[in-house]
């Protein structure tokens, strides 16, 4: 079968591999789509732990399923499905286990025809959604369904602030915050990001390139009761101070590094809480996948690739260039 493989740092090739075999409990799925996450940009270029070459990225995927191993009913087969890429969360819904691991790195992922996981894995594939659709959605609609509802504990009527717009997880947490019934702004470096946003159900956005951006958030609409963010580095300081008395500022990425400084001052005269999220649990992906099923929400999609043009895919998202999610049909 064809698959993405990275052979070494920043070097990515598609290659002829052996199609896998299910193992007892689980199931193959021949992919229809896959679609990439920033950690997929990360592992190519070396910028991640445990690497290891040659390997097969890729953690979301949607398929049908093909074959199953020893213990798996036989009425799998056929079946439409997504693929769950948090593997081993463990026994505690506070946070992730030991054994913890994410679809694509260490075990082989999405960027190939055929994929085997375990059978517990895999979720109905959503009857509203096309096959780019449901392959867009596993991680980043989980991080962001744990980051808003899990820890930020969003509530219908509060404000939050979104960062980063454009971005997978951003764009699903602007989403379902909306259908939730939150009253919801975002920030980007692009005015045409923000009004794109505004077209999706956001009430107005910051380009954060503007000095003072958040002194103007906490004056119109107000200061913020949830704030989700995913950069760090120089503007998360500007995230505190846009947070609302007993805010809760919840961040599940450093893509700019640390905060230079952290001013604790802020932190507890404003009784803030600060949440760090990754991922997702089982729990987490059953609530998330209904709630996007009631809720009739389709992912957004900013292009779609062949197989064949993985290198081109990787290349828009290592420039910044989308809006939405990057989808691979095989």
């Amino acid at each position: 079968m064809r698959a993405v493989q990275f052979s070494a740092v920043n070097q990515l090739v598609l290659a002829e591999v052996p199609a896998p075999s299910p193992a007892p409990g689980e199931a193959v799925v021949t992919l229809r789509a896959a679609a990439l996450n920033h950690r997929d940009v990360w592992i190519k270029l070396g910028q991640y732990a445990g690497l290891k070459y040659p390997c097969i990225p890729g953690s979301d995927g949607a398929g049908v399923v093909t074959a199953v191993g020893a213990g798996v009913e036989s009425t799998w087969i056929g079946r439409e499905v997504i693929i769950n890429a948090s593997f081993g969360w463990g026994a505690d819904e506070r946070a992730q286990g030991a054994d913890f691991s994410i679809l694509g790195l260490p075990r082989d992922g999405t960027l190939a025809e055929q994929i085997a996981v375990p059978v517990a894995q895999l979720a109905p594939k959503p009857a509203h959604l096309s096959w780019r659709e449901a392959a867009a959605l596993p991680l980043a609609g989980l991080t962001a369904y744990r980051a808003l509802f899990s820890r930020a504990r969003l509530q219908p009527g509060e404000r939050i602030l979104l960062s980063g717009i454009g971005g997978g997880v951003a764009l699903f947490a602007l989403q379902f915050a909306v259908a939730h019934g939150a009253e919801a702004w975002v920030t980007s470096c692009s005015d045409d990001k923000l009004a794109r946003a505004v077209a999706l159900g956001a009430r107005g956005g910051f380009n954060y390139t503007v000095p003072g951006w958040a002194k103007t958030a906490g004056q119109t609409p107000g200061l913020f009761d949830v704030i989700v963010d995913s950069a760090g580095g120089d503007g998360f300081e500007g995230m505190l101070d846009a947070a609302a008395p007993g805010g809760r500022v919840v961040f599940f990425g450093a893509t700019r590094g640390n905060p230079p400084v952290l001013p604790l001052r802020k932190v507890f005269w404003r009784q803030l809480s600060l949440l760090g999220t990754t991922m997702g649990s089982p729990e987490d992906w059953v609530a998330m996948t209904v709630f996007v099923s009631r809720h009739q929400i389709a992912p957004v999609v900013s292009g779609v690739f062949p197989l064949t043009d993985a290198a081109d895919a990787f290349a828009l998202m290592e420039r910044g260039g989308q809006f939405g999610k990057i989808v691979l049909e095989m």
